[in-house]
């Protein structure tokens, strides 16, 4: 099993994680493009997750697993729903690199229209609803009072994020695009006001998070290696990248949307600026720093695939990383175009 060494990962298990019966078998949960996610089943039929960094290579500062913990845990003593952190090992011994576990929920991962047909239509409507109301409450957290007040800086959120990803490409990056540079510097040009601080998720959508089935209602919220504390907004912008837009000829393969039956992005938005008073007239501007952001990941694990960092994973179009790091950023200069004033 590549990224799990069995024995002592067996032998850790059994040792620190309540309720975990050896022997155990481990399957890689398919979706997981970054740090690479296990379901762990032991012998009593009881289930965990395992979440570790990718293999080979990785960029300092990410994938800290440490960190990811913290969040989860912290996260989980609010009402937002996320799986129960139960133990982090930080000895790369045992595994090779650091891991954590957190608890098994049940739910389906709403990755694309064949998912979306799992639900009826009112349960489409209630989950479009769901998510943002999950959203607005996760962006209503005290940080303080939940003890990640100092996971980061909180001014300032899109300047930074924009060195930072800037930085990524330069990087990763397996050949020039212009257009990756064009929008950084766009961005830079017309940063908008910040409106508060927040736990920002970083990588908010259907695809990251479990839904109920029966009743359209979000069970957890997943994938938080990006989080960090910041502008809100720019969680609600990403969330139309992943959002079908009839006026739109941009549809990503694993956007639930298009089956029909889900919100629009318009009133998505008016629900969330109904739930939090926030004004969203810039949010193009999120939108284009959404699009140009995943282009960088999208490189990134492009890059990893070419050197073999990301394990066997048969199913997966290397190449549509490649031309997905390209449209990304040209819909990302579209969005910047639409603003006000462009």
């Amino acid at each position: 099993m590549q990224g799990i060494d069995i024995a002592p990962v067996s032998q850790w298990l059994a040792a620190n994680i309540p309720g975990a019966v050896a022997p155990f078998t481990f399957d890689l949960i398919a979706g997981g493009r970054s740090n690479l996610t296990f379901r762990v089943t032991g012998a009593d039929g009881n289930r965990f997750v395992l979440r570790r960094p990718p293999l080979g290579h990785v960029l300092a500062t990410a994938h800290d697993m440490a960190r990811e913990h913290r969040i989860i845990a912290a996260v989980g003593t609010t009402g937002v729903p996320v799986p129960t952190a139960l133990g982090l090992c930080s000895e790369d011994a045992v595994n090779g690199a650091p891991f954590y576990v957190m608890a098994y929920v049940d739910g389906v991962v709403l990755d694309g229209v064949e998912r979306a047909a799992l639900l009826a239509p009112e349960a489409r409507r209630a989950a479009s609803e769901h998510l943002i109301d999950v959203l607005a409450d996760l962006h209503a957290v005290d940080v303080d009072a939940i003890g990640l007040g100092d996971l980061a800086k909180r001014e300032g959120y899109v300047e930074r994020q924009v060195k930072r990803w800037s930085r990524q490409w330069e990087q990763s990056k397996t050949r020039e695009l212009p257009a990756i540079d064009e929008v950084a510097r766009l961005l830079g040009e017309r940063l908008p006001q910040q409106q508060g601080v927040s736990i920002a998720h970083g990588d908010y959508r259907f695809g990251n998070v479990l839904v109920d089935p029966a009743v359209g209602r979000v069970t957890a919220v997943l994938d938080w290696e990006l989080c960090t504390l910041g502008d809100p907004l720019a969680d609600v912008g990403y969330l139309g990248v992943y959002w079908f837009d009839e006026q739109s000829p941009h549809v990503r393969a694993n956007d639930p949307t298009p089956a029909g039956g889900f919100l629009s992005y318009r009133d998505l938005l008016h629900r969330y600026a109904t739930r939090t008073g926030r004004d969203l007239a810039d949010i193009d501007y999120y939108v284009a720093f959404g699009c140009w952001r995943l282009a960088v990941i999208s490189e990134g694990v492009y890059a990893r695939y070419l050197h073999g960092a990301m394990g066997a994973q048969a199913d997966v179009d290397v190449e549509s990383y490649k031309t997905g790091t390209e449209q990304m950023a040209e819909r990302a200069l579209a969005s910047l175009r639409s603003l006000k004033g462009s």
